[in-house]
């Protein structure tokens, strides 16, 4: 009787030929990428809603504005995106009132205040949004990557029947089950990074509207103290 034929994943992948074996790996390149990233903006996101949550109980809190700015400045290479914000605006308000026309009007220093917080808030930003491009280009191509895989290796295995006298079921199954494992890996790489795009891109969202919102409110603050 003929032995069963081995149809287990490692089997599979290592009869596939080097085509597919090339998008496997590719696959497996995009897929450890988009965890890489995942892990990263999950921890990323999830320090700066706790920063945020923390210095608006401080700020609201009756801190005096001085104090927290000295606080800032003293740990500005680790302070949050809000905490950045806030150092931000308060260092060009200081900047400004000490300059010898200030007295011009509260219009232009609160306008530069203003560019001041919207530039740090857009770097911040940026630092927020970075890799959520990488996440959403694998996946996009990922389903087709390892679509291409699985058509190159089913034609391999149709293409190898023309060299059989006899061809049955038995024989051409081994080839197909190579061929749909890239479909397999291709979905497995890009179904985590869709949910992690998606995930991020909503909570950055949050994020953004949250910091739009205090500068709004600080620009105020400080526009009754001018």
């Amino acid at each position: 009787m003929e032995a069963t034929a081995d149809l287990s994943i490692i089997t599979l992948i290592t009869r596939a030929s080097i085509v597919v074996q090339i998008v496997l790996a590719i696959l497996v390149i995009f897929s450890l990428a988009s965890w890489t990233v995942i892990f990263q903006k999950w921890f990323q996101i999830s320090k700066a809603r706790t920063e945020a949550k923390n210095f608006d109980k401080r700020f609201w809190g009756g801190a005096d504005l001085n104090q927290l700015y000295e606080t800032a400045s003293d740990n500005r290479s680790t302070i949050g995106p809000m905490e950045g914000i806030f150092y931000s605006g308060m260092t060009e308000f200081l900047r400004s009132r000490s300059r010898p026309d200030s007295a011009n009007g509260s219009f232009t220093l609160i306008d530069s205040i203003a560019r001041a917080m919207r530039a740090r808030f857009q770097r911040e930003l940026d630092g927020l949004e970075s890799g959520l491009s990488l996440l959403a280009t694998i996946g996009s191509v990922s389903p087709y990557i390892g679509l291409f895989g699985t058509v190159w290796g089913i034609m391999d295995a149709f293409t190898g029947l023309g060299n059989l006298e006899s061809a049955s079921l038995a024989v051409v199954a081994p080839g197909i089950a190579e061929a749909l494992v890239a479909t397999a890996i291709g979905l497995f790489a890009a179904i985590p990074a869709v949910i992690g795009y998606n995930r991020f891109a909503y909570s950055i969202d949050r994020l953004s509207i949250q910091y739009e919102s205090f500068m709004q409110e600080f620009q105020n603050i400080l526009s009754r103290q001018n």
